[in-house]
């Protein structure tokens, strides 16, 4: 993989969403149709042979990674979003966050016990979405799960990867040390 390809898109937003924060914005990454494919190319080398039956990708940018290699394993996509944006019945599960707690859900059948579920998102760095999503994959009783982010930041105070248990395989195409 194209590691300073990548890394050269990636465009830094100091002070966004607030004062301290170095917000890694991935969507130069998906304008840039080298990257895009770098992308892609690398996560399906990675998970082609894992039996994956399902991805399911995290709200919002997680949709956009995660649908492509979907398709591209040729497999379904389950969209995994914040609370009241999935019409019908759903299973919920919550999580905190620095300032507060917030709920995600999954459509209760879009995930059986068959499955081999691969979660993506776009970045790691406290783990809080990523493992209330583990948790509420988990509860469908997958046969297996495995996780892959675009960006694993680490950087002291930031112990994601560490927060997330054993319950998945964790990959990260990136890891930034800040």
């Amino acid at each position: 993989m194209n590691t300073d390809l990548l890394l050269s898109h990636l465009r830094n937003i100091p002070d966004f969403p607030k004062p301290g924060i170095q917000f890694k914005d991935v969507s130069t990454l998906f304008i840039e149709p080298s990257c895009l494919n770098e992308i892609l190319d690398e996560l399906v080398r990675l998970y082609k042979d894992k039996g994956i039956t399902k991805v399911v990708g995290i709200e919002s940018r997680g949709f956009v990674m995660g649908a492509i290699l979907a398709q591209r394993l040729g497999v379904g996509f389950v969209m995994c979003r914040k609370i009241g944006k999935l019409p019908g019945e759903t299973r919920k599960q919550s999580y905190l966050k620095e300032y507060g707690e917030d709920v995600i859900e999954i459509h209760t059948d879009a995930i059986s016990p068959e499955d081999v579920v691969l979660i993506h998102d776009d970045l790691l760095a406290t783990g809080g979405s990523m493992k209330a999503a583990i948790d509420l994959v988990d509860s469908f009783g997958a046969k297996n799960i495995y996780v892959n982010f675009l960006i694993e930041l680490r950087m002291e105070g930031l112990k994601g990867k560490e927060f997330l248990g054993n319950k998945a395989e964790i990959t990260a195409l990136l890891t930034l040390n800040e």
